[in-house]
């Protein structure tokens, strides 16, 4: 049995009898035999105008992705253009990992499958669990959550002269269960930091201009107080089915993308004075790259057009700035 196949097997013996199990991760030859047909002629992917500088930090952003269907693998195919030209090293999940089914072949069917050009080519994802997703998720190794239901890792690296130096730690938090543990545990962890970027991510949004959910305001009023006393600069999250990039609020840029497989068309609020820019048409992903102090962002539509793109500056900068 192959290794990734063995994962999902784990995790999935984890959601049936509730028993944590160590797993590893999947056979090409089994997602091969699983994939559907693709058509002849692939994506050859958005003109880019990210720096892709050879020091900085290059990741993907999905969110709600775990359909297994068309519009899934299109989209993921849209990635895997993108990745020809913009050699992301990482990709962060947003939740709502996997839709209905957990067994072993929706291990395949919805994630290994569609981004397998991704794992082959060594993109490592990071996970956090959304309300759909069953919490075994967290026993998946391709996942990376080591048993975890809330983590924090880091990228970058030292100095490189000439080239100037990033470094990013990302907070991982399960927002669908925020106790107090979490809450201790996040505090502790920010205020250790030393990460030139603090960037934070989990599944619903506490600011959002959506119509269907909206700004989740209690799950704002537990970790948003953390966020401004210990500097976090960017806070990424999923829940809502479109993209969203929002105006800083209390210093910190809020963006939400739930668009990887799912849709809510016309759901963003006319109007809304939350709203930066929005894109609720089509699925859509992002990419992003950290240079220095400046975070620079491109999201890219299903059919792959550029609908969004900028640059957004550390708060510690914005701030500074703001005081001369």
């Amino acid at each position: 049995m192959s290794r990734f196949l063995l994962s999902a097997c784990l995790a999935a013996a984890v959601a049936w009898s509730g028993t944590p199990f160590e797993g590893r991760t999947l056979a090409a030859s089994f997602a091969a035999a699983q994939a559907p047909a693709r058509s002849a002629a692939q994506p050859s992917g958005p003109t880019t105008t990210l720096p892709r500088r050879e020091t900085s930090i290059k990741f993907l952003v999905i969110g709600d992705t775990g359909t297994g269907d068309s519009r899934q693998r299109q989209v993921a195919e849209q990635i895997v253009a993108a990745h020809r030209t913009f050699p992301f090293q990482f990709a962060i999940m947003l939740g709502d990992n996997l839709y209905g089914s957990e067994g072993p072949s929706a291990y395949v069917k919805k994630f290994e499958v569609p981004y397998k050009p991704l794992l082959d080519a060594g993109v490592k994802f990071y996970a956090t669990l959304g309300n759909h997703d069953e919490p075994a998720q967290r026993f998946y190794e391709p996942f990376n959550m080591g048993g975890r239901r809330y983590y924090s890792f880091t990228k970058g690296g030292p100095l490189v002269p000439g080239l100037g130096e990033t470094d990013a730690e990302f907070f991982v938090l399960d927002s669908t269960y925020m106790t107090p543990a979490q809450l201790a545990w996040l505090k502790d962890a920010l205020a250790k930091s030393t990460a030139r970027w603090k960037i934070a991510y989990f599944h619903h949004p506490i600011y959002s201009s959506g119509e269907r959910h909206g700004s989740e305001e209690d799950l704002q009023a537990l970790v948003e107080p953390l966020f401004v006393q210990y500097g976090v600069d960017v806070v990424f999250s999923g829940h809502e089915h479109f993209y969203e990039r929002l105006k800083p609020q209390k210093g910190i840029h809020y963006i939400t993308q739930g668009a990887g497989a799912k849709l809510r068309p016309a759901n963003i609020r006319d109007r809304s004075p939350l709203t930066a820019k929005g894109f609720d048409s089509d699925r859509s992903f992002t990419l992003v790259e950290i240079v220095e102090d400046h975070m620079f962002i491109e999201t890219i539509s299903r059919t792959g057009q550029v609908v969004d793109s900028g640059v957004l500056a550390r708060r510690e900068l914005n701030e500074e700035v703001a005081s001369n």
